[in-house]
């Protein structure tokens, strides 16, 4: 085991104090991790310690230089792992990666400079780990790629082959190494995501506010908040009122209204307004912090299932020790028996399969998405039902004025420009919207009115010629102001039923006009919907936060016929487990924080470009062109990479078969066996590597782009 400092921050609240994360390059047992956490509480200096046993993650929070370097010596001397002792001094750097790759260098670079003695105790040294990991496999009574490797390790060295051998675990290795540094890699960008940056707040206490380090806030302690600031905890409102924007978590572009008893959560931020909250839960309590352990776990889970081109090796494995097995009871000649197991069926297999995989991830960055693994290509070919967060996936995420609708004796462009003119003065999406719009429309708006009046949460007020105006919501101009909105009675209907937000205006305590706010489809979401149907999905589902009538709407207009309205953003994940123990095989597609859980749950996520941080880090595809028509893409690579896997691993069956045959009845010499073996595993590989998709089967799909 080592650890590797791989995040840290200095100065939070003064010149020598900071923060920093240490993780282990695997899980810690849980009374470990405790352990280490109470001695690190026991160091002067150390103000707080957590851990996350099943990441190995240590997060330590320090007053000085002395604390920190007390507590990396603390862990070094504990766990006596010398690697700890190098990130004692001053200056760190994260845990290294090209340590890994030592052994290309010893085998080019060192291996020919070596006495055949060396060179015997060089490759001894680097079979072990894969003799070990082989007769760990027989034990268990599986009979399995690792068996395999072994045996092939073990007649190579019986045989004192050891280039071959040397050669054999430089190549076991660098796949281990790899897929290692990939993950440490995604774990340790989680991390970033996840932080906060939040440091100081303000707590109020007896009626003064102090200035506090977020690391000693306490349930049950008051903060406040102002208007720009991040809420760095979870808690509900006590006084004040605010609008919070929650697209971080939610991924809804509107802000919405918190007054006292209202529920706030980390990683959101007070749009508009001030507030004080009672904190119920900081730190790793946080429901911000809950998304990243339950990804974790889910991440850990996922890791366990193995790819099809693993299962695909192992189906060799049986045939390859059959022959190897029946050359020797026809020969007696064990160099001959043991050349099956070096010229075998897993040899094309092994290079074939991550060279087509490899291929495919690249050309699919070529084409507008990241794939962040093999498995996730697998994934998307068997995916049956695709799951959509509408706000920001479906749709735009960005409001728009979709209707100016007068009442009589009012002009539509009149409505708009006074409308215009007085949101301007207000930064929040939907005072953008409307402001877009008047300049779309060319309506000049001179500033003629009076000082604009805000009302935190409900609308403004200003006066225009002697004229009272007032522009809010519904229950500001109908419950607070007493305007009489029945002259607009139907359209107000017809719009709340298309699912649109309204906006009101009066004049003189008289409605002069509304607005209809919309978060607009995307414009290929019709047509790439139905080409989904196409590509072989059964079941497509939007999930939105949305009312019943709001939800059926859009999901009408996007062709959809299965959706789930007022769905909360803890409720995303259940959903997809639900589809999941239903026997569907689901790909999600989101883009908020609160989307990440899902992502992460379903057997592929997908993740859009303009999306939040967290779910384009999360999701195992990330389209990098904000155009749905890349989830045709992707399937369709996905499928052509299966199919190319497939075909590969027939070929290497039939004509390796026939290879071995030739050479075991005498028909073709040992040489030209070997030869043909070789050719054969070089044109797979040359297969594998090409073009999986046709410019016909991209084109079709981006003509709208």
């Amino acid at each position: 085991m080592a650890f590797y400092l791989v995040h840290e921050l200095k100065g939070l609240t003064s010149k020598n104090d900071g923060r920093m994360r240490i993780r282990a390059n695997t899980s810690l047992p849980a009374a470990a991790a405790e352990d280490l956490v109470q001695k690190l509480l026991g160091i002067p200096g150390i103000s707080k310690a957590q851990a996350n046993p099943r990441v190995g993650s240590l997060l330590i929070f320090y007053d000085g230089p002395k604390s920190r370097t007390r507590a990396l010596k603390l862990l070094a001397a504990n766990e006596k792992l010398p690697a700890m002792k190098k990130l004692a001094g001053k200056e760190v750097t994260p845990g290294p990666v090209l340590g890994g790759f030592f052994p290309l260098i010893r085998y080019f670079f060192i291996r020919p400079f070596l006495s055949p003695t060396l060179r015997l105790i060089s490759a001894s040294i680097s079979a072990i780990p894969f003799l070990l990991k082989g007769l760990r496999a027989l034990f268990q009574g599986r009979l399995c790629v690792e068996v395999l490797d072994a045996a092939a390790i073990a007649s190579s060295l019986y045989m004192r082959d050891y280039r071959t051998v040397s050669m054999l675990t430089l190549l076991l290795g660098l796949g281990d190494v790899l897929a290692d540094w990939t993950k440490r890699h995604s774990l340790e960008s989680l991390a970033e995501s996840l932080t906060l940056n939040v440091h100081t707040v303000w707590r109020k206490v007896n009626g003064t506010e102090v200035a506090t380090p977020l690391g000693k806030i306490r349930r049950g302690d008051k903060v406040v908040v102002r208007a720009g600031s991040s809420i760095p905890v979870d808690g509900i409102v006590d006084d004040g009122v605010a609008v919070i924007n929650q697209s971080s978590m939610t991924g809804e572009p509107i802000g919405v209204k918190r007054e006292a008893g209202g529920a706030v959560f980390a990683g959101t931020v007070v749009e508009e307004g001030e507030i004080v909250i009672k904190v119920t839960n900081v730190g790793d309590d946080t429901r911000f912090r809950q998304v990243a352990t339950f990804i974790e776990e889910s991440e850990a889970l996922k890791a366990g299932i193995q790819s099809r081109s693993e299962r695909l090796s192992d189906i060799a494995v049986p045939f390859t020790f059959g022959l190897a097995g029946l050359v020797y009871l026809l020969t007696r000649n064990f160099m001959r028996a043991a050349s099956v197991l070096l010229v075998d069926y897993s040899c094309a297999l092994k290079l074939a399969t991550p060279l087509a995989v490899l291929a495919s991830m690249r050309e699919g960055t070529r084409l507008g998405m990241v794939i962040k693994g093999g498995r996730y290509l697998e994934a998307l070919n068997d995916a049956d039902t695709i799951v959509f967060d509408k706000t920001g996936t479906l749709t735009n995420a960005s409001p728009v004025v979709a209707e100016v609708i007068p009442t009589q004796g009012h002009n539509r462009e009149e409505v708009l420009r006074i409308m215009a003119c007085l949101e301007e003065h207000f930064p929040h999406p939907v005072a953008r919207a409307v402001v877009k719009r008047a300049l779309k429309e060319n309506l000049v708006h001179e500033e003629e009115h009076a000082q604009v009046e805000y009302i935190v949460a409900h609308g403004v007020a200003s006066s225009l010629h002697g004229k009272r105006l007032l522009v809010g919501s519904r229950h500001y101009i109908e419950s607070d102001e007493h305007v009489d909105l029945s002259p607009l009675s139907r359209e107000i209907a017809e719009q709340a039923a298309l699912g649109r937000s309204l906006l009101y205006m009066a004049e003189d305590g008289k409605l002069a006009g509304i607005l209809a706010i919309e978060d607009p489809l995307r414009e290929e979401a019709v047509d790439v919907i139905a080409m989904l149907r196409e590509e072989g999905f059964k079941r497509v589902v939007m999930l939105t936060g949305d009312d019943e009538r709001t939800a059926r709407a859009i999901a009408q207009r996007a062709g959809i016929g299965e959706f789930r309205a007022q769905v909360l953003p803890a409720d995303k994940a259940e959903i997809v487990k639900e589809l999941t123990d239903q026997g569907c095989k689901v790909l999600m597609v989101g883009d908020g924080i609160n989307d990440a859980p899902a992502l992460s749950t379903a057997l592929v996520g997908i993740a859009m470009i303009d999306g939040t941080d967290l779910a384009r880090e999360v999701a195992n595809v990330l389209l990098t062109r904000p155009d749905l028509h890349g989830l045709i893409v992707a399937r369709r690579l996905a499928r052509s990479t299966m199919r190319r896997i497939q075909t590969n691993f027939s070929a290497t069956l039939m004509l390796n078969s026939l290879f071995l045959l030739g050479g075991l009845f005498n028909v073709l010499p040992a040489s030209t066996s070997a030869v043909l073996h070789n050719l054969t595993t070089l044109a797979i590989s040359l297969n594998a590597m090409r073009p999986h998709l046709s410019h016909h089967e991209t084109e079709i799909s981006y003509t709208k782009v």
